[in-house]
């Protein structure tokens, strides 16, 4: 029997889970078809209750259903009720299991690409949305040892440092943007600046050029690959990792939690990265 799985979102035709779920199946030589399932607000928990079925092994979600999945499912596991976000949908003989990846995918991506721990760093938080929230409680959880939340709207990050606190693991401070970036360990970027078609705009939210040398700069937003952010990381000479690692290992993480076996990581890394410069040549195209 051919199971399924895929992504929950709405719009999710952009998405490169398809692209790098599939590829990982086909490799290990699972038989799973991975889809992409558009799902508006009102349809969602109709969509929900499909993956109760026997050939269904879960499924990733997605903007803007991370939290609105919560109260549809049976449990709740890893840090998911803590970050009240849910990113990926196990089916386990008809009970919905919900976890959030985005945070140990970023914490891996960390470990993995640039051999960085977090364990006894301090890292400035650019944002305090649904994406640093996953992050920040991560961090605190591998034993970061200091977090600053700056976001435009201090009552945000100052909602999130209030919830880090409550964890009562590692100093959690909030500030507005711009912040500086002198005294981190890292800098990570969690806002949408840079993204193509966010309407954010290319404004980076802080000023790189004040980091501390050994600084590690890090933009979660991976189109495209060399965001604003990270253009002026590396003018600043600053270590960068750019937003495509934390997708693979947070998918990476999916994929283990459905089938339990080891994701393989290169193979998904292969076919988001040809997606991607596929997709950069077809817009190219169309420009010109």
């Amino acid at each position: 029997m051919t199971l399924t799985a895929g992504i929950i979102g709405h719009p999710v035709g952009h998405s490169l889970s398809p692209v790098f779920q599939g590829a990982a199946l086909r490799h290990c030589g699972i038989d799973v078809t991975y889809e992409a399932w558009d799902t508006p607000l009102e349809r969602l928990d109709q969509r929900v209750e499909l993956l109760r079925y026997p050939d269904v092994l879960g499924a990733n979600v997605t903007i803007p259903h991370k939290e609105a999945v919560i109260p549809l499912l049976d449990e709740l596991g890893g840090q998911s009720a803590a970050v009240g976000a849910v990113n990926t949908i196990v089916n386990r003989e008809g009970r919905l299991f919900g976890f959030n990846t985005d945070g140990p995918g970023f914490v891996r991506s960390l470990r993995s690409e640039v051999a960085f721990d977090p364990a006894g760093r301090s890292f400035l938080l650019l944002g305090a949305g649904g994406a640093a929230r996953g992050i920040a409680f991560a961090l605190l959880d591998a034993g970061a040892a200091s977090i600053v939340i700056a976001n435009r709207t201090l009552a945000r990050a100052e909602a999130l440092m209030k919830d880090l606190e409550a964890v009562g693991r590692g100093m959690v401070a909030a500030t507005s943007l711009p912040a500086s970036p002198a005294g981190f360990d890292c800098v990570v970027n969690t806002t949408s600046v840079g993204m193509h078609g966010s309407g954010a705009g290319d404004q980076v939210p802080c000023d790189l050029s004040q980091a501390d040398g050994g600084t590690l700069a890090v933009d979660i937003v991976y189109v495209p690959e060399e965001t604003p952010f990270l253009r002026d990381a590396r003018a600043a000479g600053l270590r960068t990792v750019p937003g495509l690692p934390m997708l693979i290992y947070q998918g990476a993480l999916s994929f283990e939690l459905w089938t339990g076996l080891d994701a393989p990581v290169d193979v998904m890394f292969e076919a988001a990265r040809s997606e991607l410069a596929r997709r950069e040549s077809m817009r190219s195209a169309t420009s010109s």
